[in-house]
């Protein structure tokens, strides 16, 4: 079952692959027998249907999940059914590729205005004013 994040990319099986291990957390004695909670992982560095600059910016997002094969590992155990946190886990992984997948905008460095740099000149100059009528006091 491909994961599609949206119209033009579909994440294929063979990059995805599921763990169930035993979850953490309340669930009485069925914690200790059935394995609810999931590792997904995803080969993102492997993976054909990825551009290179979504990867790059998948790997800045992905941070500590990014390991160092080149996967992404999305761990879920929130609730006690498996299929629940397989779909959460699913969830998690396309709402990390789709915020991969938006191009941060350029940042244009802006100036600092003539107005502030005279605000900031008048206020060093009223500074320095008040510390130079410090100091002992001459008797004339």
């Amino acid at each position: 079952m491909a994961l599609r994040i949206n119209d033009q990319i579909e994440i294929a099986d063979w990059e995805l692959t599921e763990h169930f291990v035993r979850s953490s957390g309340p669930g009485g004695q069925n914690v200790n027998k059935v394995a609810t909670a999931v590792e997904l992982r995803f080969e993102a560095a492997r993976s054909p249907n990825l551009p290179g600059p979504v990867k790059t910016r998948l790997r800045r997002i992905a941070g500590h999940r990014w390991t160092g094969e080149g996967a992404v590992l999305i761990k879920c155990d929130e609730t006690r059914s498996q299929a629940r946190n397989r779909e959460i886990a699913r969830e998690r992984l396309a709402g990390l590729v789709r915020t991969a997948l938006e191009r941060p905008k350029r940042r244009i460095p802006t100036g600092v205005s003539r107005t502030q740099k005279r605000k900031r000149i008048e206020a060093k100059k009223k500074r320095g004013e008040v510390k130079a009528l410090r100091g002992p006091v001459r008797e004339d």
